[in-house]
């Protein structure tokens, strides 16, 4: 099995965060792109995310309790759009009963500009 690529993918050689947006928590990188639920900014927008509950560079490992107080990652807004349609289908044999619906997820797709704290 080849694995340089996931070496190199994962290889702790620079500084990262974790934070949360959306009830999710994210690894961020500076110069990672990432799709985080939708926040209310324009396209081309430079936002501030303050929920870090850690850095890390190199062998310095701060974590937060729950947050690194005075941490923050600084993002651009690259573009705001809609996931794939997900299709529901409810079925009840038997019954005559049938409901379909569709469902597209809101995103943002963020750039990360730098981590601070």
């Amino acid at each position: 099995m080849h694995l340089r690529g996931l070496q190199n993918e994962f290889q702790e050689s620079g500084m990262y965060a974790v934070i949360k947006t959306g009830g999710k928590q994210y690894r961020v990188a500076p110069g990672q792109v990432l799709r985080v639920e939708k926040i209310d900014a324009a396209e081309g927008d430079a936002i501030e995310l303050d929920e870090v509950l850690m850095i890390a560079d190199g062998d310095d490992v701060r974590v937060g309790a729950p947050n690194i107080e005075g941490g923050r990652v600084e993002a651009k807004v690259r573009t705001q759009g809609r996931g794939r349609k997900v299709e529901i289908m409810k079925f009840k044999r038997r019954k005559h009963h049938q409901k379909q619906m569709g469902h597209r997820q809101a995103y943002t797709e963020l750039e990360i500009t730098g981590i601070h704290g």
